[in-house]
């Protein structure tokens, strides 16, 4: 795909009179002083500008609404291109927008309000801890989003009590300690994305899924990714679906004495698990029971037409260059994904550290989700190669028939079983619209929820943990659009977690005593969190 600027540039200069009006608003914007009527004010959420200075202080509201103005402009411009393509205004869009967050007053000490007058009251102590915060990155050559010193595995992460009850070269299998004397029939087993380690569903003991499903009364399982080095470089993306997650039923099923569980697939583990299910339709006579009665995915993309931010990244050219670059290495390396995502959002992720760290003099956070994400993991080449080129690029999954996995084709409008999917209104990972698209494609009844945040505290969302909880739930209708079902759906105050669990107590069966003994097939390897979530 050729360059999204000089396809821009070139669509341009096909169209002299507009570009000349172009030029002429980008030069009143460029010279206006802004007072005292204002070019552009920092959108609602904005932080960058929330200090009065920004709006009292003549200098550095003039220099706001230059910054706005211009970058705004800019922005519409590109999209206003007279016969672009459609994707390439889109991509330079958001390479622009790149640009234009790293210049921004707020980044630099002379132009930031804030930075200033804390140096000042602090009598420079605070450039002083600034300058150390920035040596301790450089030495960890990492801009460090948390502070990992604070966390323990097994302590303070990861720390509900349950054992290793399968480990095999792609996975453990964790099955969870019943905080109650009886459990639900039907036992739940939670399939975590590979790209991260899985005790994102089980944070601190305030913010573990797993914990709250526990203590409702479920019998839950967790799949513990390996983090596979360049001798895992063949492992495939069959090979996470058969010998990673249906090996986790097949076991759940076993160890609870039951023919059929619940899944739950979070992010692209929710993509596979829907991949697994439309195989296992395809594979299973008619009237035979296949190993999943019911199942959840979250924040899941099977349709990858609108994938987000993320797609400026994935081209022909790009994913050409990571296949050479894995190839060397037999993995992608955990930061370089880590800064890929980062990318998406670099006034968050990026540029928000460096102000609060080297300019505000402020310490590397503590917080439980920023330290999970930073314990990032390896990709294997096969595997992350496959997801680019059959998903991103070809969106097979959304097509019926044309991906086959093992002598099946698949097609998620032969899933029968009813599910349950999870959005998230500011998810830009996973854009909301595109997973109700997804679900649209499962032929089974379908209840989508919406929750608000985004696609970590969306998704790990404990009732009591905001008072601006709120989400809508209803079932999905196929001849409306996202939106067209959204107008249809009032709010509802407090964690979906709670609408999720009553909807799961009715269908996982009636209560039953756990096995107090390990069973023969499946002994008891050790505690959790076990010895994969460890590896580095």
């Amino acid at each position: 795909m050729p360059n999204p600027f000089v396809q821009v540039a070139a669509a341009w200069l096909a169209h002299p009179v507009e570009l000349a009006r172009a030029w002429q608003e980008l030069a009143t914007v460029s010279w206006a002083t802004g007072m005292p009527s204002p070019l552009a004010e920092a959108a609602e959420g904005d932080d960058r500008f929330a200090d009065e200075a920004w709006r009292v202080h003549p200098f550095f509201h003039g220099l706001m609404q230059q910054y706005l103005g211009l970058t705004r402009t800019l922005e519409r411009q590109i999209y206003d291109t007279p016969g672009a393509d459609e994707r390439a205004a889109r991509n330079a869009a958001f390479w622009l927008r790149h640009w234009c967050n790293a210049f921004a007053p707020s980044n630099f000490l002379p132009t930031n309000p804030v930075a200033l007058r804390r140096a000042f009251e602090s009598g420079g102590a605070s450039l002083r801890a600034g300058y150390q915060e920035w040596l301790r990155d450089l030495l960890a050559g990492d801009l460090r989003m948390v502070d990992r010193t604070r966390f323990e595995l097994g302590r303070d992460l990861a720390a509900t009590p349950g054992r290793v009850v399968l480990r095999n070269a792609m996975m453990e299998l964790i099955q969870y300690t019943p905080l109650n004397a009886q459990v639900h029939a039907v036992p739940l087993v939670l399939v975590p994305p590979w790209i991260n380690k899985y005790y994102i569903l089980d944070l601190t003991q305030q913010q573990s899924m797993v914990r709250h499903l526990v203590a409702q009364g479920f019998d839950v399982f967790v799949v513990s990714w390996k983090n596979p080095g360049s001798a895992m470089a063949g492992l495939s993306f069959e090979d996470h679906l058969f010998d990673g997650i249906l090996a986790a039923l097949e076991a759940a099923r076993a160890i609870a004495g039951v023919p059929q569980v619940h899944a739950v697939g979070y992010c692209i583990g929710g993509t596979a698990l829907a991949t697994l299910m439309a195989w296992l339709n395809r594979r299973y006579p008619p009237g035979r029971e296949l190993p999943v009665a019911h199942w959840t995915l979250l924040a899941t993309l099977t349709d990858f037409a609108r994938p987000g931010d993320i797609a400026s990244f994935i081209s022909e050219e790009s994913v050409a260059w990571l296949e050479e670059l894995m190839a060397r290495q037999g993995f992608l390396d955990a930061q370089q994904i880590g800064w890929s995502f980062r990318m998406l959002r670099p006034n968050t992720q990026v540029w928000r550290y460096v102000v609060h760290k080297y300019l505000l003099g402020e310490a590397t956070p503590a917080m439980a989700p920023l330290a999970w994400n930073a314990d990032g993991t390896r990709q294997p080449r096969a595997t992350h190669a496959f997801c680019l080129r059959e998903l991103y690029l070809a969106n097979k999954l959304a097509r019926p028939d044309a991906l086959e996995l093992r002598g099946q084709p698949i097609d998620l409008g032969r899933i029968r079983q009813e599910l349950y999917a999870v959005g998230a209104l500011a998810d830009h990972i996973t854009p909301w619209r595109s997973t109700y698209c997804s679900a649209a494609l499962v032929g089974a009844p379908v209840r989508y929820v919406l929750t608000a945040s985004g696609h970590i505290l969306g998704i790990i969302n404990p009732p009591g943990s905001s008072a601006k909880q709120q989400y809508w739930a209803g079932p999905l209708l196929r001849d409306a659009s996202a939106k067209e079902w959204l107008a249809t759906r009032e709010p509802v105050a407090g964690s979906w977690w709670e609408d999720w669990c009553t909807w799961l107590a009715q269908r996982c069966g009636a209560l039953r005593v756990p096995a107090a003994q390990a069973h023969p097939d499946y002994p008891w390897l050790g505690d959790a969190p076990g010895i994969y979530v460890r590896e580095s």
